[in-house]
């Protein structure tokens, strides 16, 4: 008898043989493309070696890479090898070297990698772009271990195509509570007072603790076993790119970096040789037709970890108070447009 779900399992873990309808989404490239129209906002499925050569030059402008970490390691079957430094070295320079003509010279790159894999691809990026920097960010879930320290962090480097490129700082910066808020004249300074809390939005760093691997209550959790979230790839998305640019991943895998694109407005391409995971790809792309929510990130706001609570009764309230503004009269609607300050986004906040 087949095992059955949590009724708050989330998990997407649909197999092939159910999955028809979304494979047959998918597409593959066997001849040289001379624009992306055939290929645009597609799931290619195919091997990132063979099909990058054949996309045409200085179409995308930004490329989010997870390639495989240097870990043995299952992937639905087919076994990624650990290898000696120096060949995952000549990995990255081969996988780099596909990729780095597709990207504008106005481009950027971000390149997921442990703790070990890091050395290596900071030093080979270095060869092809310009490196920016590295955030590390807190991935709290993982085994402990017996003789060493926990591995609770994981790297994303970042660079880019030349010394022209996008960045978005307002699109990205952090709301966080006030502790000992700050006035002058009895106003507020760099922060903004409500009802529900004192916020100030602060510029992002490079480490990031607000991050959670997806887990099977999440409606984007998938079985891919090195899935990242959409709250990450909504960062670097939001903060590299703009609305109707192209966002490439030449290694897809369950599709996250595709999704999340498509929720914000950008316009994607990923490779994935695996049928498995281009089929729970294409499904979370089905799924975003009708759900465009990042948890984590609502009203253009990044939110801190294990805050839902927050956001749905901040939600809550605004929904309320927006209802009694349409029913009453003026006079309350200075208390109204308390509630309504509090969901603009952070570019209103900085354009005050």
């Amino acid at each position: 008898m087949a095992n059955q779900k949590a009724g708050r399992n989330k998990t997407i873990d649909t197999p092939v043989s159910e999955g028809a309808i979304y494979l047959n989404r998918c597409i593959s490239v066997k001849r040289k493309q001379e624009s992306l129209d055939d290929v645009l906002d597609k799931t290619i499925l195919g091997d990132t070696f063979s099909v990058c050569p054949l996309l045409p030059p200085d179409t995308v402008d930004l490329i989010i890479a997870d390639p495989p970490y240097n870990l043995t390691k299952s992937y639905n079957g087919t076994i990624f090898s650990k290898k000696k430094d120096s060949d995952y070295e000549k990995y990255t320079r081969q996988w780099l070297r596909a990729v780095k003509p597709l990207l504008k010279g106005t481009g950027s790159i971000y390149v997921c990698c442990d703790w070990e894999t890091s050395l290596i691809i900071g030093k080979v990026l270095g060869e092809f772009f310009c490196v920016r920097n590295r955030i590390t960010w807190q991935r709290e879930k993982g085994r402990g271990a017996k003789a060493n320290w926990k591995n609770g962090m994981e790297d994303i480097w970042f660079a880019t195509n030349s010394n022209r490129f996008t960045f978005n700082l307002d699109a990205v910066k952090i709301r966080k509570k006030v502790i000992a808020p700050y006035r002058i004249d009895g106003k507020p300074k760099d922060w903004t007072e409500s009802k529900n809390g004192n916020y100030r939005d602060t510029c992002p760093s490079n480490f990031w603790d607000d991050i959670t691997i997806p887990f099977w209550s999440m409606a984007e959790n998938t079985a891919h076993p090195t899935q990242k979230s959409e709250k990450m790839m909504a960062k670097i998305i939001l903060a590299s790119s703009s609305e109707g640019e192209v966002i490439f991943d030449p290694f897809l895998g369950s599709g996250t970096t595709s999704v999340v694109a498509k929720k914000l407005n950008r316009h994607y391409l990923g490779v994935e040789i695996e049928p498995q995971y281009c089929v729970w790809a294409e499904q979370r792309l089905a799924m975003a037709e009708d759900n465009t929510e990042i948890q984590g990130y609502a009203n253009g706001v990044f939110w801190e970890r294990n805050s839902m609570s927050e956001q749905q009764s901040r939600a809550s309230n605004s929904s309320s108070t927006l209802s009694k503004h349409s029913r009453k009269s003026t006079k309350n609607k200075a208390e109204s447009e308390i509630e309504v300050e509090e969901q603009r986004t952070l570019f209103d906040l900085e354009r005050e």
